[in-house]
């Protein structure tokens, strides 16, 4: 997995050292040989001594040319000795400026590798990387869970806050053809027979600007995501796997609200009916015309005295349709075809966030704890956190010896369609419970079945909204 923060990358790139296929003369040497060539790496200073890190070694030949929109070509041997003691260049993409520095800093999401995929394959990217080493980003990690061409590289995976069942992590064929003449149009290219070739020509600053112009109203999303292609995604998955372990935030919602939704901001986002509605409007396209069931399930009549009782209506709502359902819903899935999921949910808002307290436990906020960074003294982290970062590279480090992530003889429940067990984490020792949010997701695949059908349908609204009504 990548992550944003720059901490994070030394850490992966620590773990790319022992998948690599070397050859050590001896244990103080920096100097690798790999099939491609030999490779130089440094000496790096890490918590509790030093490790070797060997960065920016490519996977595949560079997307340019005629190479732009292609499955990557392997990367042509070298002679001599390679420099892997900085970075290499790093994909196309933009920094992000809608808040300030400390904040971006602090934020430790996975990516789909969204900044590749106007340029094309980024899950092939992906699987040669895979072929490599090691995997990135939650939802992608889930298809490479099910493609044939790549599944058999490794034996479990971990997959944190996302799924690839998440409404923004696929399109149709349609869709994504539909967005590729848009772009085509948007930038001079608007004969379809010379598309890739007329793209291929394109300054890719001015790719990467308009790629955001084919997308249309709505909240979030990415505009060129994966497709069912029948070669790295099949149409119809088979057991590939294994053991997989599945993890929720308690409040991921939140910060897709503050990037998307107007009236969300760094201040207490205290949001009026009015702004709640658009916002529904904005996140469910057609949410306007059932706005009063989704105001019947998510806002007790009791509580609307409260000023924050919008915005924690569509916090929540935001992290079931976008979370919490569809990551148990791939559970459930998967379980079904006699794979192994296990499923966690945290509950810890860490001491030194930054954003504001009504964010809660963020999206992708686990991961500082993941990968210990509670164990450096100066950034300020509780004892409490520092022992629970600890526990928590326990489980995961069980979890690829095991299969289970338990640790010390107690053993995690699989998730099983029926009673959707789960583990809770946080500062205190792990409880196991069940049905997480369960009501909440049989409403909301009851309403998108309604949703659906009234799109067929239109004529039928009346007599569709009496029968969910009554369910």
């Amino acid at each position: 997995m990548f992550f944003c923060v720059p901490a994070y990358h030394f850490a992966i790139l620590f773990l790319l050292t022992y998948f690599l296929t070397v050859s050590f003369a001896n244990e103080d040497e920096l100097l690798i040989t790999t099939k491609d060539g030999q490779v130089q790496g440094k000496l790096l200073q890490a918590v509790d001594g030093e490790v070797r890190a060997f960065l920016g070694i490519p996977f595949a030949k560079p997307p340019l040319g005629n190479l732009r929109f292609r499955a990557p070509e392997p990367v042509e041997p070298w002679e001599g000795m390679k420099d892997a003691t900085e970075y290499s260049n790093s994909c196309y993409q933009f920094p992000d400026s809608t808040f300030p520095g400390r904040i971006l800093y602090c934020i430790c999401t996975g990516k789909l590798n969204n900044q590749l995929c106007p340029l094309g394959q980024s899950l092939i990217d992906q699987l040669n990387l895979l072929e490599f080493c090691d995997d990135a980003g939650s939802a992608c990690v889930g298809y490479h869970v099910i493609s044939p061409g790549s599944n058999g590289l490794f034996q479990k995976a971990v997959m944190q806050n996302g799924v690839p069942t998440t409404p923004w992590a696929s399109l149709s064929l349609e869709e994504t053809w539909n967005r590729a003449r848009k772009l085509g149009s948007l930038l001079g290219c608007s004969d379809p027979a010379e598309l890739e070739a007329c793209l291929q020509q394109v300054d890719v600053n001015q790719l990467a600007t308009m790629q955001f112009g084919v997308m249309g109203p709505g909240f979030g999303g990415y505009p060129f995501i994966p497709v069912v292609d029948g070669v790295f995604l099949p149409d119809t998955i088979e057991v590939c796997l294994k053991e997989v372990l599945l993890g929720l935030n308690r409040d991921e919602g939140t910060y897709f609200l503050i990037y998307g939704v107007p009236g969300f901001d760094l201040g207490e986002s205290l949001i009026t009916k009015k702004q709640f509605l658009y916002g529904i409007d904005l996140i469910f396209p057609g949410g306007s015309e059932i706005e009063d069931v989704l105001m019947s399930e998510y806002i007790n009549p009791a509580s609307l005295k409260n000023p924050a009782v919008y915005r924690e209506a569509l916090i929540r709502m935001v992290t079931d349709t976008t979370f919490n359902c569809p990551v148990q819903g791939f559970a459930e899935s998967y379980a079904q075809i006699s794979g192994k999921p296990f499923l966690y949910h945290f509950l810890h808002r860490s001491s030194v966030n930054p954003w504001p307290e009504w964010m809660g436990v963020m999206h992708g906020y686990e991961i500082e704890f993941v990968f210990g960074r509670p164990l450096i003294p100066s950034l300020g982290y509780t004892e409490e956190e520092v022992e629970m970062s600890k526990r928590f590279m326990k489980h995961w480090a069980n979890f690829a010896r095991t299969g289970n992530p338990g640790v010390d003889g107690d053993t995690w429940p699989m998730f099983s369609p029926e009673n959707m067990e789960y583990v809770t984490l946080d500062t205190n020792l792990p409880k196991k419970k069940m049905k997480l949010r369960a009501s909440q997701c049989v409403f909301w695949n009851s309403l998108i079945i309604y949703i659906l059908a009234l799109k067929r349908d239109p004529s039928s609204a009346h007599r569709l909204r009496r029968d969910f009504t009554n369910k």
